[in-house]
């Protein structure tokens, strides 16, 4: 089983220490969420609460995920970096692909992009972006980025953008395309891609979502090798309930492992023993 420490609600300066100290015991990556900005009052309830209020706090950092896995990939060398998730259609095509690319050649290849659609219609409109058709925007802006990430001279045309005859550099390595979601668009997507992320979930309610990607795949004849699940799991506290997860096709756990020792208050420091103390008691080594 892969784990990624999740950045959500850290200090930004206190992120980059925590990837450095994830880097020397040994996880798998990082997980990086996104908002570009925090709005007092919404319209849009959120959708992954019962009652639809925000998980975090006025005032909680938000930091950009380019900027900061361009600095975390500066202090660590085998850490991998996901974003749980970044919401292309949000931005322009080009300056996206840019700030990825350049991210991934900073990280060497140590870039996992998780993408979702989005779902505050409040942000997308303060950015100057259209909230309605997000879904096949995006699904042309991963082809239109991909193009972009190719070495060489890139035309396009599409239903949403055109693109001149043109090049973009520094040309990034592989950057593999995880989609973030519950719904079952979001499956079908994720199903076209290399891997679904997931939100805080059961492991009953995430297995159920796997063997429904699954599906997906094998109508498209394509079969689950290499394809990543990555998701936290709202009831998973043990080695067994890892190797349960495991078992059922889950290949990645997203985490904050100072949470079962210290709490979310903790200073860096215990943060950073919890994550020791974590792979020691899940059987992970030193």
């Amino acid at each position: 089983m892969k784990f990624y420490v999740s950045t959500a609600f850290l200090d930004t300066r206190e992120a980059v220490e925590i990837a450095r100290a994830a880097d020397d015991l040994g996880y798998h990556g990082m997980a990086i969420p996104d908002h570009v900005i925090n709005l007092e009052t919404l319209q849009t309830p959120y959708p992954y609460t019962k009652d639809g209020s925000r998980r975090w706090e006025a005032f909680t950092d938000w930091p950009d995920p380019w900027v900061m896995i361009g600095a975390a990939a500066l202090v660590t060398t085998r850490l991998r970096f996901v974003t749980t998730v970044y919401l292309p259609a949000m931005r322009d095509p080009y300056s996206a692909a840019k700030s990825i690319g350049t991210a991934a050649v900073l990280a060497d290849g140590r870039l996992e992009l998780g993408i979702g659609v989005g779902w505050c219609r409040e942000e997308f409109e303060l950015l100057g972006q259209q909230f309605e058709k997000r879904g096949r925007r995006t699904d042309e802006m991963l082809e239109l980025m991909k193009a972009l990430w190719s070495p060489g001279w890139t035309e396009f045309s599409g239903e949403f953008y055109t693109a001149p005859r043109l090049e973009m550099e520094p040309t990034p390595p592989p950057i593999p395309v995880y989609v973030g979601g519950l719904s079952d668009i979001a499956l079908r997507r994720a199903a076209r891609h290399d891997g679904w992320i997931g939100d805080l979930i059961t492991t009953d309610k995430a297995l159920e979502r796997v063997d429904a990607v699954r599906r997906l795949r094998a109508e498209k004849d394509l079969s689950m090798d290499g394809f990543e699940v990555i998701t936290p799991l709202t009831d998973a506290f043990t080695p067994e309930h890892y190797a349960r997860a495991e078992a059922g096709g889950i290949t990645g756990i997203i985490t904050m492992p100072w949470m079962f020792y210290s709490g979310p208050d903790s200073s860096t420091a215990d943060k950073i023993d919890g994550m020791r103390r974590f792979r020691t008691d899940m059987g992970l080594g030193d």
